[in-house]
């Protein structure tokens, strides 16, 4: 009786040949989802020329207003206070109190003299504000 050894198992085989190349992307293609949300800084100054106080916008008036049109405000704070002190440096907003991100702030007179600053809540946060709306922002 003669024994056969079972056949080792071969192992899978290594295609060392040319590997198939993917299609590059076009190189003037660009995001769309960029295009489609406007700014930080462009959402605060439209927050705070649509408001009527007469001190200004808060810091936490405006977080309020940023978040109840769907920003992430937890997420992004450090980016709302870059952008509020570039907007305060470009003299784009006067910040009437407080110093750095912190305090109240207004759009500059000087600046929107030679603009027309007509803007709407409805047209900034979607129309789903009116909800959530806070009487104080909307005088």
């Amino acid at each position: 009786m003669s024994e056969t050894a079972p056949a080792p198992a071969a192992a899978p085989a290594v295609e060392s040949g040319p590997k198939k190349k993917q299609p590059k992307k076009a190189v003037g293609a660009k995001k769309s989802s960029k295009a489609s949300c406007p700014s930080v800084s462009e959402l605060i100054v439209k927050a705070v020329s649509a408001s009527k106080e007469r001190n200004g916008l808060s810091l936490t008036a405006l977080k309020k207003v940023l978040s109840g049109c769907g920003y992430d405000v937890e997420k992004n704070n450090s980016r709302l206070k870059l952008a509020l002190k570039a907007l305060v440096t470009k003299e784009t907003l006067v910040q009437v109190k407080g110093s750095g991100a912190s305090g109240s702030f207004k759009l500059n007179k000087k600046q929107t003299e030679g603009k027309t600053a007509t803007c709407c809540y409805l047209a900034l946060l979607g129309g789903h504000f009116l909800s959530h709306a806070n009487p104080f922002l909307l005088r």
